[in-house]
């Protein structure tokens, strides 16, 4: 699969889906409106890229080399280190009623952190090359805690000035609230019936033309901040490191070796490295 055949795909992601985030992204009073079925779920769904939109939505925001501010700088960027489900879907009778998540890859979600008091999906998406992804996509034998994404952690770091620093908590994939078979379901739900209210606006009608759809991606949620993440935001020159990898394969430091510049094998990881402009 290569960047490209993305565009053909309708890209969603999930709001409040890690522990703390939206506290520490300074959203959580925007979201103290929605009201959740149980008390870890995450908030809800958001778009990012729909293709065709006649607005800001239309416009393709994902890349794998950079990170355009577009004059943004003021409005706080910053990095949300995530795990991307590409997944097929069955679409009948105008609602979503399956979800198959084919390939997993490292994502950059990244946002604008200025509350404006307008919706969520306004801080996605601010022009092209605005959002990240590895083009290391790895394929998803089954989704639930047998497969393969039960042994894979998410790690997130900036290099500034030469200098390396934490960005993310690094984190295991299991440790999403909501994950496989239940986040699946949720999603499913949420495409199918969530309204308009408060940061989040109401998602059947972006399915309208879902049929010129290849599949759907979904961003499963940002990870908790470091104090180095929650108190600096992104500036031009910045590198922009996230990984997804296989804990029980590759160890922490041969993930920090790989960002020093040595030759290391990271065979069962896929790697995002942005640099902002």
């Amino acid at each position: 699969m290569l960047l490209d055949d993305l565009k053909d795909y309708l890209g969603f992601a999930v709001a409040g889906n890690f522990a703390n985030h939206l506290g520490e992204a300074g959203e959580a009073d925007e979201f103290s409106v929605v009201q959740t079925e149980e008390k870890d779920a995450p908030k809800g769904l958001f778009p990012f890229y729909i293709k065709g939109h006649e607005s800001f939505l239309g416009t393709y925001p994902i890349c794998d080399e950079v990170i355009y501010a577009h004059d943004k700088e003021d409005k706080n960027l910053q990095v949300e280190a995530e795990v991307a489900l590409i997944c097929d879907f069955v679409y009948e009778d105008g609602k979503i009623v399956d979800l198959i998540p084919k390939y997993f890859s490292a994502f950059n979600d990244c946002s604008i952190r200025v509350n404006d008091g307008n919706k969520l999906s306004t801080k996605k998406n601010w022009g092209e090359n605005t959002k990240g992804i590895s083009q290391d996509i790895i394929p998803i034998d089954s989704f639930d805690e047998k497969g393969v994404l039960k042994d894979y952690h998410i790690a997130s770091f900036i290099r500034r000035d030469g200098i390396l620093h934490d960005y993310g908590t690094t984190c295991a994939v299991s440790s999403y609230s909501y994950f496989y078979k239940q986040l699946k379901d949720w999603i499913i739900n949420k495409f199918n019936t969530q309204e308009d209210c408060g940061p989040l606006e109401s998602i059947p009608p972006f399915l309208k033309n879902i049929d010129g759809a290849k599949g759907i991606l979904i961003a499963a949620g940002a990870t908790a901040y470091t104090d180095f993440g929650k108190k600096n935001f992104l500036k031009r020159g910045d590198e922009i490191f996230v990984y997804v990898y296989n804990a029980h394969a590759h160890s922490f430091l041969d993930i920090m070796n790989d960002m020093s510049g040595m030759d290391i094998y990271l065979g069962q990881c896929s790697k995002l490295h942005q640099i902002v402009k």
